[in-house]
C-alpha cells in the first residue's frame, strides 16, 4: 500500500504589499507563492504525518535584476537554497523536507508505533508565512514567521526579518546602516530598551529574572528599519529561555541619530 500523500496545487496568488518611497521613484511588488505538501511516514492508514506549509512573498516586476536579487536572498535565508528562484526552491524545500522525514524516522517509527504516548513525537510539520512591506525611506521589510515541531518537548516559533534596499534589491545588514565602531553604543542602548520592558532595574536584576543568563547583550541583525525606530527582534533562547518567547526591542531612530550613516 503506497503512503499517503496529499500535494495540494502550488499556486500564485497576487498581492500588492510595497510600494513608493523610494529614490529610484518605484517600490517593489510581490506577490505569494504558496505551497503544500503532507506524506504519512508510513503506507499504513492513520500514520503520523509530516505537512509543509509555505506561504512566501516573492518579489516581481522589472528590474529583472533586482527581484532576481531578492528572491535568491530569501530562498538561502529561509529555505538554505541558494541559486534558483523562490517557487523552485520552495518546491525543492517541501520534497526534501518530506522525504527526509520519511527516511530518518519511518524505522524508528515502526519500533514505536505500539507506545501510543510516542505517537505525537512523529507529528512534524514546518510552516513559513511571510510578507513585505514599506520601511523607511528606500527600504522594504520582510518578515518571515516560521513555525515548525520536529519531536522533543514542544515546536519552536521563529521571525526572520530582512531589509532590501529598494533600489538595487540588496540585503542591508547593521553596517550598511550605522557608522563604524557602533557596535558598542547601540547594544548598551539594546541593553538600556530589555531592562524598560521588563521593568528591572538593571543587569543583575534582569538576569535574576532569566535574560541574558548565557549571553551579553548584543545588537541583532534580525531588525526591521521603520520610519520612526528600529526593531530587533530575538528568537527564543537568543536571550531569554524558550518560555518567555519571541522578544521585541524597539528603539526611536533620533535616539540613534549619532550612529546612523
Amino acid at each position: 500500500m503506497k503512503y499517503k500523500e496529499i500535494m495540494a496545487a502550488i499556486a500564485v496568488a497576487t498581492i500588492w504589499t510595497a510600494c513608493g518611497g523610494d529614490s529610484t521613484g518605484g517600490g517593489l511588488d510581490f506577490e505569494t507563492v504558496k505551497v503544500e505538501k503532507t506524506v504519512g511516514i508510513t503506507g499504513e492508514a492513520g500514520a503520523p504525518q509530516c505537512s509543509v506549509s509555505l506561504q512566501l512573498a516573492a518579489a516581481k516586476g522589472e528590474p529583472a535584476e533586482r527581484t532576481k536579487t531578492i528572491n535568491e536572498t530569501v530562498a538561502q535565508q529561509l529555505l538554505n537554497i541558494e541559486g534558483v528562484g523562490l517557487k523552485q526552491a520552495a518546491d525543492s524545500f517541501a520534497n526534501q523536507y518530506t522525504s527526509d522525514y520519511r527516511q530518518n524516522f519511518a524505522p524508528l517509527y515502526r519500533e514505536d508505533r505500539g507506545d501510543a504516548a510516542k505517537r505525537a513525537w512523529y507529528e512534524y510539520h514546518y510552516n513559513i508565512k511571510s510578507e513585505a512591506r514599506q520601511g523607511r525611506d528606500g527600504v522594504t521589510v520582510y518578515t518571515a514567521d516560521v513555525d515548525y515541531y520536529e519531536g522533543g518537548a514542544h515546536g519552536m516559533n521563529q521571525r526572520i526579518v530582512m531589509n532590501f534596499d529598494n533600489a538595487t534589491g540588496r540585503l542591508l545588514t547593521l553596517d550598511d546602516v550605522f557608522v563604524p565602531g557602533y557596535q558598542q553604543q547601540l547594544s548598551e542602548r539594546l541593553l538600556q530598551a530589555l531592562i524598560e520592558k521588563t521593568e528591572s532595574e538593571d543587569l543583575a536584576d534582569l538576569k535574576d529574572k532569566g535574560y541574558l543568563y548565557a549571553t551579553d547583550m548584543f545588537a541583532s541583525e534580525n531588525f526591521a528599519l521603520g520610519d520612526d525606530a528600529i526593531t530587533f527582534v530575538y528568537n527564543p533562547y537568543e536571550i531569554a529561555p524558550y518560555a518567555f518567547g519571541l522578544i521585541e526591542l524597539e528603539i526611536d531612530n533620533d535616539d540613534l541619530k549619532e550612529l546612523w550613516k
